[in-house]
């Protein structure tokens, strides 16, 4: 019994389609809890689509996704930073609906200083590089608690040297807190260096 596994998300039979083209047909997985689940595949296979049902972003057109919690921290593939507040802003931006400010003060610190930028808090985004910026919303993505995080293709075009010290910070900082994960990349050494499972779509193959 106690090596029983628990699930995060579960999907039966998921189907969506576009413009009657199938992007999802009878899609039926489970995402286990507190761990990194990798989604890889060719584009076009719905790996986006996907992360947007689960989300609630997107409604499927049949199928059931069952949540055990509904508490969801979304990092998606473009930098969404707000342009007008500074990094230590950004983050506490997320907490401002559920603590004051200072009570806020110690999360946005901690996680300043998980991702190395404590130093950076008083920065705007558009003086930040792109590994920083990616920097910021991993850590403001930790600092909303969260029982699910979801990432499309997160450190997408960035160089192989800055990927891997991104890669190995935000291990860094799943390690002190964790949750459970679903990344999408393209990427397969990073499915390997950072997925617990790895899921390869439209296949469903589970390749660990």
């Amino acid at each position: 019994m106690g090596n029983e596994k628990e699930y995060q998300v579960r999907i039966k039979d998921l189907y969506k389609s576009f413009g009657g083209n199938s992007t999802l047909a009878n899609l039926s997985l489970d995402i286990e809890k507190n761990k990194i689940t990798v989604i890889t595949g060719p584009s076009g296979c719905g790996k986006t689509t996907l992360l947007n049902i689960i989300s609630g972003i997107e409604k499927p057109d049949s199928g059931t996704v069952l949540l055990e919690d509904h508490s969801i921290s979304y990092i998606f593939q473009e930098d969404r930073l707000l342009p007008n507040l500074t990094v230590y802003k950004n983050i506490e931006f997320v907490l401002k609906s559920t603590m004051t400010p200072q009570e806020a003060r110690p999360i946005v610190e901690k996680y300043l200083k998980l991702v190395r930028l404590y130093e950076a808090r008083d920065k705007y985004p558009d003086q930040l590089s792109g590994g920083m910026k990616r920097r910021v919303a991993v850590a403001r993505a930790f600092a909303y608690r969260s029982d699910l995080l979801i990432m499309d293709e997160p450190f997408k075009g960035l160089d192989d040297e800055l990927k891997k010290d991104i890669l190995e910070e935000f291990l860094r900082v799943y390690r002190q807190d964790r949750r459970t994960v679903i990344l999408v990349t393209h990427d397969r050494a990073e499915a390997e260096f950072l997925g617990d499972v790895i899921i390869d779509l439209p296949s469903v193959n589970h390749i660990r």
